[in-house]
């Protein structure tokens, strides 16, 4: 038996595995590293949250992935480049996470890579008939696998598409494994750059979760505050947005798009929700010349009505009373005090964080990645019936290290 194989039967037969699960999401702040302790898997899933980091993307890093992020013209050597750079990038944040905690990397049986994600083409968003849903996601597994000698899990999203799935989102297997609680009808809601949510019935019948992407969270908030104040990455605590007023013509122009008449469940990104797209409600709408803290208050509203609108969806749809509904927030959005006044606004249901379960929301993602890692080698037994979207399969590409 080829050595990897025996090592990677040996993990799987561990009562509990040591799985490092990594984040880089739309926003491009950096690299979540989440060391965790996982032990069973499927419904029996126990997950215990060692140590957590974020490390910041440098200016320079960010400028690289722009250069191909959401882009349907690019560099293609560019793109062959970093996705090789990205992955001894993301192996070296890894090692300095492991000499920061002091923990030996052959401590660790298994890393989670979700890899960073530079293009999202759901048909839903490209329109071509021949050609199927399609994700990219680059930082290449096997550079490291080898980088840093651990056995490393990455790609999960293609399997998702080969499977008929969008490719995202794929919180919905780790919200089901961890969260789902008979009794209580929850709603996992992550607020990225794009806002998604899962929906656990009070049956917690695998059969009846429901995930989707609602459409924008942070993403174009983050892009003109970045666009008019340079140094600033986002709108702390929505500081500026607080200070303007919504514009109700360009809100009604930046719900006009068709994205948000067709069924759920969707996805998208911000290949898609993006300047342009904002431009050009601005310029349906004569509102080009509105401050930027309108803009900010507009785009704030924007994120939070679509948001409630998809929540509304499946609380209309449910046989529960909409109050025993609790919804459980997590990523850079739940940190924005004016999206969550609007929020409880919008819905009629409890509000709550991922922390008080017991995980943080900041963690969460990669956190998710490692479960789903978990899977990959000691699960893949759940079903989830003929449910869209959530396709019952085992994801992830396996590199080994030697």
């Amino acid at each position: 038996m080829n050595s990897n194989i025996e090592s990677l039967y040996q993990i799987a037969q561990k009562p509990t595995r040591t799985i490092i699960g990594l984040m880089s999401g739309t926003s491009l702040d950096g690299l979540d590293v989440a060391l965790c302790e996982i032990s069973a898997s499927g419904e029996e899933t126990e997950v215990k949250l060692i140590e957590f980091e974020t490390v910041d993307y440098s200016e320079d890093i960010k400028l690289e992935i722009r250069s191909v992020f959401a882009k349907q013209t690019i560099d293609f050597q560019k793109l062959v480049l970093l996705n090789e750079w990205i992955g001894i990038l993301h192996a070296n944040m890894i090692l300095e996470c492991l000499n920061k905690w002091q923990i030996d990397a052959d401590k660790i049986d298994l890393i989670a890579s979700h890899g960073q994600t530079v293009f999202h083409a759901p048909k839903i968003l490209h329109q071509q008939e021949k050609f199927p849903n399609a994700t990219l996601q680059i930082g290449d597994g096997d550079h490291i696998a080898v980088k840093t000698g651990i056995i490393t899990v990455s790609d999960f999203r293609q399997k998702h598409v080969a499977a008929g799935g969008e490719g995202a989102p794929l919180a919905v297997y780790g919200d089901y494994f961890l969260f789902s609680k008979k009794g209580e009808n929850r709603i996992m809601l992550n607020m990225g750059g794009i806002s998604n949510f899962t929906y656990l019935p009070t049956s917690s019948n695998p059969e009846e979760v429901f995930v989707t992407d609602t459409g924008t969270g942070n993403t174009l908030i983050d892009a003109f505050t970045k666009l008019h104040f340079p140094n600033k990455s986002f709108d702390q605590d929505a500081e500026i947005a607080k200070t303007g007023s919504v514009n109700a013509a360009l809100l009604e122009s930046l719900k006009s798009h068709d994205f948000f008449t067709k069924s759920f469940p969707k996805t998208t990104g911000p290949e898609l929700f993006n300047i342009d797209y904002v431009k050009k409600a601005q310029a349906q709408s004569n509102t080009t010349n509105i401050s930027i803290s309108d803009l900010l208050a507009t785009l704030t509203r924007f994120s939070a009505e679509t948001i409630a609108e998809a929540i509304h969806f499946v609380i209309n749809t449910s046989i529960y009373d909409p109050q025993t509904f609790t919804i459980y927030m997590s990523g850079g959005g739940a940190h924005n005090p004016l999206l969550v006044q609007w929020l409880k606004e919008l819905l009629p249901c409890t509000f709550a964080k991922t922390d008080d379960l017991g995980i943080s929301g900041d963690a969460k993602e990669a956190l998710l990645f490692a479960i789903l890692a978990n899977e990959t080698v000691s699960g893949g037994k759940s079903n989830f019936g003929k449910l869209k979207g959530i396709p019952s399969v085992s994801m992830g590409k396996i590199s080994f290290p030697y």
